[in-house]
């Protein structure tokens, strides 16, 4: 039975769809990564939210976890790249508190129009500056989109039903969905000078961290709001704080530091800023949310193999984890007698669909081949890291697709060129759910996999089979099947045989040694 352990504060509800699909749990909150790295071997999942930090230390002693659920969106608290390296699914929960953070970004704008947090501490001053406070509307004015994602597409619909003019920056966004939303797509340039307000909505990533610094607010409309409800570092504060004082930037509003939690900050105090303290998820609704869908990933993934909302891995939804079953099982077939032919540097893997296959989610199926490939050379491979891994190795990468079914309704086949040559093995599905070998080195067989296998490449002349036969009889080792396919009669030939158990070095030489043979493989599946 799976356990998680729940290693930040969570609405009840997750324990109770824990409860529900009979995964055990451990509530260990507040935990040091030191402390957490003590105890994180015992468990297959970690569900935590921003405090609990999972760093290297605490993930190269997760011996047995599989997953790592953030109820939320962000994951700056989790070392990806190391559990990635890993093999350990990271899923975050994007939807559940997209409203919240939508909202609080828009309440944030208005205040900031308005000069509301301002206005109501002065007024609870007894003072009342009706003049002191003067603001601007919102209406017609340009607001700029930086992230036109989930959270960034809920603000603009928001903000075109205030009057508002939305442009917006998303390199993923495309004309179709600039087009449903209403806004108009810029350049990152065209967006500074265009803004009136701007609000930001992208992770912090490599390219996005202190995005937003001099260059960039030099660049910015006179007297431009700036709302940040997403990560903190994305904008260079010191800056930011320069552009305030000059009087350039009118006012910026914040939620999130590049510290935090932000007990002191250069921007803290400064007139024309509006602070809260990481307040984006902090609604009843949010919680509730993201803590029941983070159970529910976690759930589905441990129990079903469904990945939902990974950010290291292809998703396969609940709907498709029982489709895919027998397709992964033929991928990693396929792909792991591949990997045991190859003997020498790979340079590229060039994966073919073929058939009913092109119509089913195939980024899990590439990661699974890549995985059975990839683990015939390297130890803890699999879906996760097996993609990282080939990239690493400076491995080109080729999926190709066809509807041209030829001899099978459905194939999938991997050609793998390496320094010493090409090599290739396709499969196919009988009856749609039974994995089956049917072309070696573009010879065709057909055959089932079975535990310990010998693969031969012979040339077609009588005795090999014969001699084959006594030697595996002289070593007490029983034939469970055999199979033979040739290009024509006299030529190459292709052999597959099923054996109970492995073979020695002293037999397997002996099998080397026959005349006919020209090469030799042990294979296990």
């Amino acid at each position: 039975m799976p356990k998680v352990l729940i290693a930040d504060k969570m609405d009840k509800q997750a324990e109770e769809i824990f409860v529900r699909n009979g995964i055990e749990f451990d509530i260990k909150t507040g935990l040091s990564p030191e402390e957490l790295t003590a105890i994180v071997g015992g468990y297959d999942g970690i569900a935590c939210r921003s405090s609990a930090k999972v760093n290297a230390d605490v993930i190269a002693a997760a011996k047995n976890v599989k997953v790592i659920g953030r109820a939320g969106i962000g994951v700056d608290t989790i070392d990806v790249p190391a559990a990635t390296a890993a093999g350990i699914v990271v899923m975050n929960t994007p939807f559940g508190n997209s409203i919240t953070t939508a909202e609080h970004a828009l309440a944030m704008m208005m205040a900031l129009a308005r000069q509301i947090p301002q206005a109501s501490a002065s007024t609870h001053d007894g003072k009342w500056e009706k003049s002191k406070f003067m603001g601007v509307e919102l209406y017609s004015k340009v607001l700029g989109v930086i992230g036109c994602g989930n959270i960034g597409a809920i603000v603009a619909n928001r903000a075109l039903g205030l009057g508002m003019d939305v442009v917006a920056y998303d390199p993923f966004l495309t004309a179709e969905r600039a087009d449903e939303l209403g806004v108009r797509q810029t350049s990152l340039d065209e967006l500074y000078a265009l803004a009136d307000f701007i609000t930001i909505h992208v992770p912090k990533t490599e390219k996005t961290n202190k995005m937003i610094d001099s260059v960039a607010l030099a660049k910015m409309k006179k007297n431009v709001r700036i709302i940040n409800c997403a990560r903190g570092g994305l904008i260079v504060e010191a800056d930011l704080k320069a552009a305030l004082d000059s009087g350039h930037v009118a006012g910026a509003a914040l939620d999130v530091f590049e510290v935090e939690p932000a007990q002191s900050n250069i921007l803290f105090g400064h007139p024309h800023v509006i602070c809260t303290p990481h307040l984006g998820a902090s609604t009843s609704e949010a919680q509730v949310n993201v803590a029941i869908q983070v159970a529910e990933q976690m759930s589905d993934f441990l129990l079903k193999g469904a990945v939902t909302n990974a950010i290291n891995t292809p998703s396969i939804s609940t709907e498709d984890a029982p489709k895919l079953k027998p397709y992964m099982l033929l991928a990693t077939q396929v792909g792991k007698l591949a990997g045991q032919i190859v003997q020498s540097g790979i340079k590229s893997i060039e994966i073919s669909y073929i058939g009913a296959v092109t119509q089913v989610n195939t980024r899990p199926l590439t990661a699974s081949v890549l995985a059975a490939i990839l683990s015939t050379m390297s130890d803890h491979v699999n879906l996760v890291n097996a993609p990282e891994i080939a990239k690493s190795m400076k491995i080109n990468v080729i999926d190709t697709y066809s509807e041209d079914v030829g001899d099978w309704p459905v194939a999938l086949g991997v050609k793998i060129n390496c320094e010493d040559g090409v090599h290739s093995v396709m499969g196919t599905l009988f009856g749609g759910r039974e994995p089956r070998i049917v072309q070696i080195e573009s010879v065709p067989i057909e055959a089932a996999v079975s535990s310990y296998m010998l693969l031969i490449k012979n040339d077609d002349k009588p005795g090999m089979i014969g001699a084959l036969g006594t030697i595996l009889a002289d070593a007490g080792c029983n034939i469970a099947d055999f199979r033979l396919g040739r290009v024509g009669s006299g030529q190459t030939a292709v052999a597959l045989v099923s054996i109970d158990s492995p073979l020695s070095d002293e037999v397997f030489s002996k099998i080397e040694s026959i005349p006919q043979i020209r090469q030799a493989r042990r294979l296990s599946f």
